[in-house]
C-alpha cells in the first residue's frame, strides 16, 4: 500500500475556491410573478383565516375519498390486522391517545386537515384537488372520526368552528425567550 500526497497550490491567503472566476448570473430561471406567488400562498390558520370560498359535504367527500384516497389509506381509513397500508390510517377511535395517530385523536385543528390535503394529496399528484374536492374529503374524514354529523355542509364559514376531540391535549406555546422545555 502507497500514500500519495496532493499539493494544492494556493493563492496567498485566499483559499483557491475564492480566486475561481464565476458569473455573476447563470443565465437561467426567473423572477416568480405575484400571481405564481399567490397560487403558492395558501396556508390556512387554525382561526380559518386563508380558507378559500367553496363548500363540501359528507356524501361527496366519500365518493371522492374512494377515488383518490383508498388506494393509499384504505377502503374506509383504518388499518386491518395484518394489512399494512402505504399511507397513514385516517380513521380511529376519538378517545384513544395512543397509536395509530389518527385524525380524530391527534390532530388538534380540521383547519390543519384542510390544509394539509390542499398542498400535498394526493400523494401522486399534490395540489391538484380543488377548492370543494378538498371540503368534502374533509367533511368525510371528519364525518368518518365521528366528529361532525352526516349532514353537515363545510366551508369557510363554519370548518374553522369544528372542534377537534385532541385540541385539549395540546398546550398554547405562549414564551417570550425562557428555556427551551415547558
Amino acid at each position: 500500500m502507497s500514500l500519495k500526497m496532493v499539493f494544492i497550490p494556493s493563492q496567498g491567503k485566499k483559499p483557491l475556491t475564492d480566486s475561481l472566476k464565476r458569473p455573476a448570473k447563470f443565465g437561467f430561471g426567473r423572477p416568480a410573478t405575484a400571481q405564481e406567488i399567490a397560487a403558492w400562498d395558501i396556508d390556512v390558520r387554525p382561526d380559518g383565516k386563508g380558507l378559500p370560498a367553496g363548500q363540501g359535504d359528507v356524501k361527496k367527500g366519500r365518493v371522492l375519498y374512494a377515488q383518490k384516497c383508498a388506494m393509499c389509506h384504505g377502503v374506509d381509513g383504518t388499518e386491518k390486522p395484518g394489512i399494512k397500508l402505504p399511507g397513514n390510517a385516517l380513521v380511529g377511535d376519538t378517545s384513544a391517545t395512543s397509536k395509530p395517530k389518527t385524525i380524530g385523536n391527534y390532530w388538534p385543528y380540521a383547519t390543519t386537515l384542510f390544509d394539509y390535503m390542499r398542498r400535498a394529496m394526493p400523494y401522486n399528484l399534490p395540489g391538484s384537488l380543488s377548492n370543494d374536492e378538498v371540503y368534502s374529503i374533509t367533511a368525510y374524514l371528519l364525518n368518518a372520526n365521528k366528529i361532525i354529523k352526516a349532514d353537515v355542509v363545510l366551508d369557510a364559514k363554519n370548518l374553522y368552528k369544528v372542534v377537534m376531540p385532541a385540541k385539549k391535549l395540546f398546550i398554547m406555546d405562549d414564551r417570550k425567550g425562557g428555556p427551551e422545555i415547558k
